[in-house]
């Protein structure tokens, strides 16, 4: 069974992703015809995000290695970047699992109504078996790891049904959610954080929105020319030649055009089967709302996000070097940056300011998160037999850098099966507050 869960989950999303979209098509009633467009469509477009990803990826990785260089930084513990951490998390019996345990899970709380998301983004479910496979390296427990995940999978449900709302107000995305384990994290904290900057004289009165931008600036405030922008400053940061630098911005400013245009394309397949889930839904349960829970890749390509992320990039290494303690040279995830900021842009209102400010203050909590976890995400690699080359010490970003990862880590350690479980009796209240109480509440 473990061989064939394996076997499945090296199809790499990309796979997965269209099979899962063309099965849930039919099961809605979509014809043969439009259910396998759909799902050529969504694969298609998800491989287009994923090649202007990895094109930031290849401009971004030896920028940030030739700023380390040029400074002279020392950190000893290298961030090996999500596909590593991904492949470790899936690379042992207990990260395996995850998968049917995140649908069994999901399947439960829509039969009791205590989620109205239907994830389809199973490949995703790594990110719980990372937080359950530190925990089982921690611990040396395989059925605390194996409840981490299912404890893990209830809090991303949770935060999933929270976003959904501002997804749809600010992206325009109906019946669509992000139950994202390294996203959504971010909209739990920028929630707080907007009614502080709110009552910050000064800052509550600057727009920073990517459309105020371009109206006050002209061309120099068009996304574009924005990515250029930033493109060139990294590129001087990095202290390249002038030709470097100018190879830099171009493909930076691609960056902005082509992964919004990749994003419509799987949009174009997703469309159909949120109108037929509406549907649906409509039908067979009336009052009742169905979220179809996405990667939340659909949204890095918004202008906001990616002008956010880009100033993150130096930013984040600056954070390395000035915090002390820190051990963590951040490099596979900097081109990463806007997944973990992407859903903290709907409760700002795409402001860039606000969303740069609340980014720093999560990054530099986050890269303390990945430096305390290093030594067991190295021994959870080793375990996986995954190649560390001349790295003896190793972390990342994604999720290492997420709060979700620290609190997980630190409940296991010290609380063991008390603290997991209080935190999965946490994620069940949120859930029933969010689907139950909320709503009867809203009625009266």
């Amino acid at each position: 069974m473990v061989k064939i869960l394996q076997w499945f989950v090296d199809l790499g999303a990309a796979v997965m992703l269209p099979i899962i979209i063309f099965l849930f098509a039919l099961l809605l009633g979509t014809k043969m015809k439009k259910a396998i467009r759909s799902g050529l469509l969504v694969g298609i477009g998800f491989v287009g995000i994923n090649l202007v990803l990895n094109l930031l990826t290849t401009t971004m990785g030896p920028a940030a290695k030739s700023m380390v260089d040029h400074f002279g930084l020392d950190l000893h513990t290298i961030d090996v970047g999500w596909p590593a951490a991904a492949a470790i998390s899936y690379g042992t019996a207990l990260g395996s699992l995850a998968i049917p345990v995140g649908i069994g899970v999901n399947f439960i709380l829509l039969i009791f109504g205590l989620t109205k998301t239907l994830n389809v983004d199973i490949w995703n479910y790594w990110h719980c078996a990372f937080t359950g496979s530190l925990v089982f390296a921690l611990t040396d427990d395989f059925a605390l790891g194996l409840f981490t995940i299912a404890v893990h999978v209830l809090i991303i449900f949770w935060l999933g049904d929270m976003v959904a709302p501002d997804i749809e107000s600010y992206f325009g995305y109906k019946r669509m959610t992000f139950p994202h384990a390294t996203s959504a994290p971010s909209y739990f904290l920028a929630k707080p954080l907007n009614a502080v900057f709110d009552r910050v004289p000064g800052l509550n009165k600057v727009e920073a929105d990517p459309e105020t931008i371009q109206k006050r600036f002209g061309i120099l405030g068009d996304t574009t020319v924005v990515g250029v922008i930033l493109g060139l400053i990294i590129g001087v940061l990095a202290n390249y030649s002038f030709q470097e630098t100018l190879q830099l911005a171009i493909q930076t400013g691609a960056v902005m055009v082509l992964l919004p245009k990749m994003v419509s394309l799987l949009m174009e397949g997703l469309n159909p089967i949120s109108e037929a889930a509406g549907e649906m839904i409509r039908k067979k349960f009336p009052g009742r709302d169905l979220y179809i829970g996405m990667d939340s890749a659909i949204v890095v390509g918004h202008p906001a996000v990616l002008s956010a992320s880009l100033l993150m990039v130096p930013i984040t290494l600056v954070l390395a070097v000035v915090l002390p303690g820190n051990r963590v040279l951040p490099f596979g995830d900097l081109a990463t940056i806007p997944f973990l900021v992407c859903l903290m842009i709907p409760v700002f209102k795409g402001n860039i300011i606000r969303t740069v400010i609340a980014a720093t203050i999560y990054l530099s909590v986050g890269l303390y998160i990945a430096t305390w976890i290093s030594p067991l995400f190295t021994e959870m690699a080793m375990n996986a037999d995954f190649d560390m080359g001349s790295n003896s010490s190793i972390s990342s970003l994604v999720d290492g850098a997420v709060w979700t990862t620290g609190v997980f880590v630190a409940l296991g350690k010290m609380l063991n099966w008390f603290g997991i479980g209080l935190l999965g009796i946490v994620a069940l209240s949120g859930l029933l507050y969010v689907n139950k109480l909320k709503k009867r509440g809203n009625k009266t």
